[in-house]
């Protein structure tokens, strides 16, 4: 295969020889001078004048006594025009953004030269000039008829009026910009193109000829540039084309234009080829072409991996070398070529790429927006913003959370750790500086910053002590991340600056604050990092808009979707289409006509054409493939293979786990609970009721110890809530009893009239049992934790009016703990062991002794026998099973008659409410526990059953069957069910 940069060399090099020193090669872009170099250098053996190379745009800016101006300065100086015309008090923080449009369509009247006086007239004189169009064609005639036709002019509306009068002020504007900028010295790229065009002398050039090579749509501006050097004589033309969409006759009748070939078409007839036509046809030579659909963007790298690596290992087994020559690995990978028309898969292809391939050249920059730096930037602009409220002094813990957590904070904060999981633990929602200032670096994090200027010394300030740490540490890595990272560093540093210098001008003093994290944030997504690396050597890693030019023998186009080639949607704009397209101005026609270009030229010299798509519908991917691919499945001379990859899929076959006692893991548990060795060891309920669900949770957790992990969470679960609320209760009754047990009536009427003392009982308790602050500071709620304690208080309230029905009473005891020695029989003989736990009140009231339970959420359950307690199955109530142990112990301890209560605080609104527990079959009658002794020993008998079978080496931990307990069962991921 021979390229078209190798034809252009050939041909070049016979029409002037070895001195091209005063000959200028210009490219699209600086991609292809590599290249065309080495081409270049191939053609002789003996020393070559080098000709000098240059892009397009970097010979307007030779050429321009003007120097192009920075982005955000030029918006800046737009404003200050625009006030003074439009005497708009309209703020630079809503200006800004509209601003850059505003510039955008400056830049493209002044390319295509277009007469701004005549575009930016009012809609009613330029209805007029209709009478005198001779400087329009039809085509453009009947586009400005349509415009006001849609337009309407006569029938005005409020937004019709808006636009008129500001297109009345755009030619004011257009002149007093230019105007400003030319004082200054600086120019936007459209106006230093159109100013080296309108002052252009070809005497007095730098060199004698001029070679543009590879073009394909050209501006207005360019075209009368090319067009004065050709009739200088000074302009040679080198198009790449292929006749298969320029001159070959459609299948369509009548013919017609192939999108690819519209502007070449143009150029040919205006500028001839150096190279003859007989060169390009080239896209009917034989072709392997493949179309590969994916389900997914990263399936895409995947499949990359894998055939890169096949193909490597294939080129090397079958390479023929003369005996004693060592193969070297990819000798021809450049040849080969990955484009990604999605630029967002860069980093998963470069995970991607097999350790067989040791070259790889990227030419493509690596985002910005994915290194660490871009997130650090963002979570320090958003903990000094909207995360620190100057009213307070204090720091959001969201925001304080994502600095800690951020790896930069990590390397240089060895107490970072540490601090972020306090924070979590104590509930610390609105931190102080202060308690954040932990070492020197935290020190430097944790101060607030006032006004724009300070933020962006802040920033930059600490972008300074990462790269001191990266430069110590990473000096030395090789690892092409680390290189890419430290460059990010540096990038970013430069642009936060540059900010930090136009605010200390003046430029940008008066933007709000939120003005800046946008353009800031715009300045950082929009920034490649590049790649080091050299161009001609191994695979090429590209974007579309780097492949102009080149050619590969082995193509692989990775998401080539509708949407991602052409790009989807068009570009904003001040000014309508149908007057763009009567002024010859850029339209959307003219995008997908280059994009139907790049795609044609790239694959029409290639001999292996992979080309992927990927076929999940999400955002704004439709999962269709390029229009280009259903053009060429319908135009291709060549067959073309549909394959698909399918996502590899290993089904999971949970086997069932059956763990039998061995007379080592029965030793473990005799020694784990026998009171006589572990005093404090018992039996709580939750354990009993965990062997009841299911004895493989059992087994993980009582025999063996396991422990979930603790996870250090924010919210408020069920569990913290109910703690919070038990707690609160506790504190109530604590001060109710504090001058004797009894629980009066007026005592519980005043309680409920003093709303801010029960407030207090609520925010005690979120102090000590969530935020974990002195009892002398107070709590600082977020939203959701100040709904939380509004619902706690109202249970108070509620658990009052509750007591109010049966006062009085006394107050035996609090979250009181009991446990009771049990004898079992096992193999190894007689076990003494304990049962137990804390009750969470004791009350009396004549001969009766109420074990109340609280429970601030779920259903209450009526049992129908002491048996259902004991037998595992999906609606076991074991609130109850919990309540009837206390209350067997109970029994054993005092005189009086026990009754297990369950207070369901949310159900207990009405005066009738009692929270004894009734016992009975489905539809008989009801009868409540007041006395437990009737049913003391059935429980009793059944309890000890139960712990002789812990005990029993026949019986296994097993899996439960009813798979809804597993759902939020902490050893879900051992059992894998």
């Amino acid at each position: 295969m021979e390229t078209f940069l190798q034809l252009v060399a050939k041909d070049l090099y016979a029409k002037i020889g070895n001195d091209l020193s005063h000959t200028a090669i210009v490219f699209p872009n600086k991609r292809a001078r590599l290249f065309f170099n080495e081409y270049l250098a191939a053609k002789t053996d003996r020393p070559l004048w080098s000709p000098a190379y240059v892009s397009i745009s970097e010979l307007f800016r030779q050429l321009s006594p003007l120097k192009l101006g920075d982005p955000i300065r030029l918006v800046c100086e737009l404003y200050k025009v625009f006030r003074e015309e439009t005497h708009s008090e309209e703020p630079l923080d809503d200006f800004y953004f509209w601003g850059e449009l505003l510039i955008s369509d400056f830049d493209d009247v002044d390319k295509n030269l277009v007469e701004a006086d005549r575009l930016f007239n009012n809609l009613q004189d330029l209805k007029n000039i209709m009478d005198d169009h001779d400087f329009l064609d039809k085509e453009q005639e009947e586009a400005i008829r349509q415009f006001f036709h849609n337009f309407s002019i006569e029938k005005r509306t409020e937004l019709k009026n808006k636009f008129i009068s500001l297109w009345d002020k755009l030619g004011d504007i257009y002149r007093h910009f230019r105007a400003n900028l030319a004082e200054a010295g600086i120019a936007y790229e459209g106006m230093m193109y159109r100013n080296v065009i309108e002052q252009l002398d070809t005497d007095r050039l730098r060199y004698d000829r001029y070679v543009f090579v590879g073009f394909n749509v050209l501006n207005k501006v360019e075209t009368r540039f090319f067009k004065l050097l050709q009739d200088a004589g000074k302009a040679l033309f080198y198009w790449d084309y292929d006749v298969f969409y320029t001159t070959l006759p459609r299948l369509q009748h009548p013919p017609y234009t192939h999108e690819a070939g519209e502007f070449i078409l143009r150029n040919l007839s205006m500028f001839p080829n150096q190279l003859p036509e007989t060169a390009f046809d080239t896209l009917r030579k034989p072709k392997k072409v493949r179309y590969i659909s994916a389900p997914t963007e990263n399936a895409q790298a995947r499949f990359l991996n894998e055939e890169l690596r096949l193909n490597e290992e294939s080129r090397m087994k079958n390479q023929e070398l003369p005996c004693g020559v060592t193969a070297q690995p990819n000798s021809k990978l450049k040849d080969t070529a990955v484009v990604l028309c999605n630029e967002a898969l860069l980093l998963p292809v470069l995970h991607s790429i097999p350790q067989e391939v040791k070259n790889v050249n990227i030419t493509m920059g690596f985002p910005l927006a994915q290194t660490p730096v871009f997130s650090f930037i963002n979570a320090l602009t958003e903990m000094q913003t909207i995360g620190y409220h100057a009213g307070t002094g204090r720091y959001t813990y969201e925001t304080v959370l994502a600095v800690l957590k951020h790896p930069y904070t990590r390397r240089l904060s060895p107490k970072a750790e540490a601090l972020e999981k306090q924070l979590t633990v104590d509930n610390r929602f609105y931190p102080l500086p202060s308690e954040l200032k932990q070492d020197a670096f935290l020190e430097q994090v944790f101060t607030p910053q006032n006004g724009i200027a300070a933020l962006c010394g802040y920033l930059t300030g600490l972008l300074r002590e990462v790269a001191v740490i990266y430069r110590q540490e990473e000096e030395e890595s090789e690892d092409i991340f680390n290189q890419l990272y430290r460059e990010s560093l540096f990038k970013s540093y430069t642009l936060v600056n540059r900010l930090l210098n136009l605010i200390e001008t003046g430029d940008l003093a008066d933007v709000r604050t939120e003005t800046l994290k946008r353009l800031l944030n715009r300045l950082l997504t929009s920034a490649n990092i590049p790649f080091h690396g050299e161009p001609a050597i191994g695979m090429q890693i590209m974007g579309v808009l780097e492949t102009r030019n080149l050619d590969f023998r082995n193509l692989i186009i990775l998401s080539l979707n509708e949407g991602q080639l052409p790009k989807a949607g068009g570009e904003s704009s001040f000014i309508p289409y149908n007057l763009r397209k009567a002024f010859g101005m850029t339209t959307i026609e003219h995008k997908n006509a280059v994009y139907a270009y790049y795609f044609y030229r790239l694959i029409q010299r290639a001999e292996h054409v992979t080309l992927l798509y990927n076929t999940s519908s999400d955002g704004l991917n439709r999962g269709e493939m390029s229009r280009f691919m259903l053009q060429f499945l319908i135009e291709s001379p060549h067959p073309i293979s549909r394959e698909y990859l399918e996502a590899g899929q290993s089904p999971q076959h949970n086997r069932h786990i059956d763990i039998a006692k061995t007379p080592e893991m029965l030793q473990q548990m005799y020694d784990a609970y026998d009171i006589h060795r572990h005093p404090k060891a018992f039996f709580s309920p939750s354990a009993l009721n965990a062997y009841l669900d299911c004895r493989l949770r059992f087994y993980y957790r009582y025999v063996m110890g396991l422990k979930a992990p603790d996870e250090v969470s924010a919210e408020i679960d069920s569990a913290l809530f109910g703690t919070i609320f038990h707690y609160a209760a506790e504190l109530v009754y604590k001060d109710l009893t504090a001058n004797g047990k009894e629980i009066r009536k007026e005592d519980l009427e005043y309680l409920l009239k003093n709303e801010v003392k029960l407030q207090d009982y609520v925010d005690r308790a979120f102090k000590e049992k969530f935020f974990h602050v002195p009892s002398t500071e107070q709590p600082e709620y977020n939203g959701t934790q100040l709904i939380h304690s509004k619902v706690i208080a109202s249970y108070l309230r509620q658990l009052l009016r509750n007591d109010l029905q049966y006062a009085p009473f006394r107050m035996e005891g609090m979250e009181q703990d009991v446990k009771e020695a049990m004898e079992i029989d096992t193999p190894q003989g007689k076990l003494t062991l304990q049962i137990g736990g804390t009750i969470d009140r004791l009350d009396s009231k004549g001969d009766t002794l109420r074990i109340v339970d609280y429970k601030t959420g779920g259903t209450p359950k009526t049992p129908e026998s002491i048996e259902q307690l004991f037998t595992p199955a999906e609606n076991r109530p074991n609130y109850i099973f919990q309540t009837f142990l206390y209350a067997a112990i109970m029994c054993r301890k005092q005189s009086l008659k026990v009754a297990p209560s369950l207070l369901y605080i949310h159900r207990a609104a009405s005066d009738s409410y009692s929270p004894v527990i009734e016992m009975g079959a489905p539809r008989q009658p009801k009868l409540p526990v007041n006395n437990f002794a009737f049913f003391e020993d059935d429980f009793r008998e059944r309890l000890h059953s139960l712990l002789q079978e812990i005990f029993n080496p026949e019986e296994t931990f097993s899996q439960t069957e009813d798979t809804k307990k597993c759902e939020y069962c902490d050893f879900k991921r051992l059992c894998k069910r």
